[in-house]
């Protein structure tokens, strides 16, 4: 019943989310680290405010304990990045997460990092699922908590501190005092508000926050930082006055902005602004990593100051491998995940943030007249986004006609080349393209098309969603 996604393992609490699986899943993680002899050097334990989270991530340390490999639990709900921070700086072998990040609130999930805290390969979950089919589940045992806690078989941590000040070390914090910003909060009921709120009173922020409370429900939506979802951010921002509007989802590892303006900045409009200001404004150098639904704006910035941009599947493991691989200065994804080269191995809402208050304090500009600049010098983009959450029949109709019979509908403008690297992208000849794909955490088909002109990017996702006949799912 347990299979990986592109997000980890995520599934409906009381439905594939037991205990039983959850206490399964962590014996095959004891197998595993036997087998590679990384048992000796422990695992580090951490989840967020979801409801089952903290038992979760006890029973998992419970049956680490039992097989005598000791389990680092953090013993406070914490961001997803202080994870992966956490098993890189401290030469882990893993890491797990207890989150189900950005999905509703009746998920879930378990998130399995390797070495140097980088998200789990695909090989390393399908060698999981592997064991996983051959464990007897009347044989998955877990040590009794407050024994294993006396034989020094769970140790409880708490590091926090060492995360904020390795993101404090990056950012330029005399800037940020200087201009006294005002920056409005939201963390979606998650775990992001106390490492932010330390973050910006440290660098003498004024702040205005709202949603920090524990409600497992997340206030009863999402917990992803969309346009619908942050319309109160927006109404605080543009009552406040702020200078910026933050929110992170679930577990922090994606981040939202409302700009100056009131106006919600796409994942896409994030990733352009950090990297042109990392290049432009702090003179550094190196490609640019995204997947293959994320915005080509940044090809046009990293051809303007003669960088390379990579394109790789959805996953964040493709972005960080990448990025290892080619010295890349910035890596992110149009669902609101990036990094930075320099920091950790993977997606972190909260060092995005700061980043961005960095940069309207060094520059001392608003959000909206950098990203003026960048079109003025790179020209304008549009991207229109669709998803269908699909039945099982529409589900397989699609795949079928998609990816064995390999058939599209007629587009109006020349096809330079046609990717099945992940789903099924049209790139056209005027830097344009169109991408249908399954997701890998949701049962959903996602469509994005991106275009010099908005109405072109709409007809495009119009002729595609009518040739598979999405129209009543939309």
């Amino acid at each position: 019943m347990i299979q990986f996604g592109t997000g980890g393992w995520r599934a409906i609490i009381g439905d594939e989310f037991t205990k039983a699986n959850i206490q399964l899943l962590s014996k095959a993680m004891c197998i595993r680290m036997k087998q590679e002899g990384n048992d000796r050097q422990g695992i580090l334990i951490g989840y967020d405010r979801r409801f089952l989270s903290k038992e979760a991530m006890r029973w998992c340390g419970e049956v680490f304990a039992q097989e005598g490999i000791t389990a680092m639990l953090v013993n406070k709900a914490a961001p997803t990045p202080l994870i992966m921070y956490y098993v890189q700086k401290h030469e882990l072998p893993y890491g797990m997460m207890i989150t189900a990040s950005h999905n509703p609130s009746l998920y879930n999930g378990i998130k399995i990092f390797t070495a140097g805290g980088r998200d789990a390969s695909r090989e390393v979950t399908d060698e999981l699922e592997q064991i996983l089919a051959g464990i007897d589940p009347e044989q998955v045992h877990g040590m009794e908590y407050e024994k294993a806690v006396e034989e020094g078989l769970i140790r409880e941590v708490y590091p926090l501190n060492e995360y904020i000040d390795s993101i404090l070390e990056r950012i330029d914090c005399e800037a940020i005092k200087a201009a006294q910003l005002k920056v409005a909060l939201d963390p979606m009921y998650g775990v992001s508000g106390i490492p932010l709120k330390t973050l910006l009173y440290t660098t003498r922020c004024d702040i205005e926050t709202i949603h920090d409370s524990h409600d497992t429900l997340f206030g009863g939506k999402m917990p992803a930082p969309s346009a619908s979802t942050l319309r109160p951010l927006i109404a605080s921002i543009m009552d406040y006055p702020a200078d910026i509007g933050i929110a992170t989802d679930g577990d922090a590892d994606r981040l939202g902005v409302i700009d100056d303006t009131g106006r919600y900045l796409h994942a896409n409009d994030i990733l352009v602004l950090l990297y042109y200001y990392m290049v432009r404004y702090r003179g550094m150098h190196g490609a640019v990593v995204r997947n293959v639904a994320t915005t080509h704006m940044l090809d046009r910035i990293a051809r303007k100051f003669g960088e390379q941009c990579y394109e790789v599947p959805v996953g964040f493991k493709h972005i960080s491998a990448k990025m290892s691989e080619t010295d890349a200065l910035l890596g992110g994804e149009s669902s609101g995940g990036l990094t930075v080269r320099g920091h950790i191995n993977g997606k972190d809402g909260i060092y995005a943030a700061m980043l961005l208050i960095e940069m309207i304090a060094v520059t001392g500009r608003s959000i909206s007249s950098i990203y003026r600049d960048i079109e003025k010098e790179c020209g304008s983009i549009h991207m229109e986004e669709r998803d269908y959450r699909l039945t099982a029949q529409h589900k397989e109709d699609a795949y079928r006609l998609l990816f064995e019979r390999k058939e599209l509908p007629q587009f109006p403008f020349p096809t330079e080349r046609i990717s099945y690297l992940d789903g099924v992208k049209i790139y056209f000849e005027n830097d344009g393209w169109i991408i249908a794909r399954f997701s890998g955490t949701e049962p959903v088909l996602r469509i994005f098309s991106e275009m010099p002109r908005e109405e072109d990017s709409k007809m495009l996702c119009d002729r595609l969603e009518e040739f598979l006949g999405l129209g009543d799912l939309a």
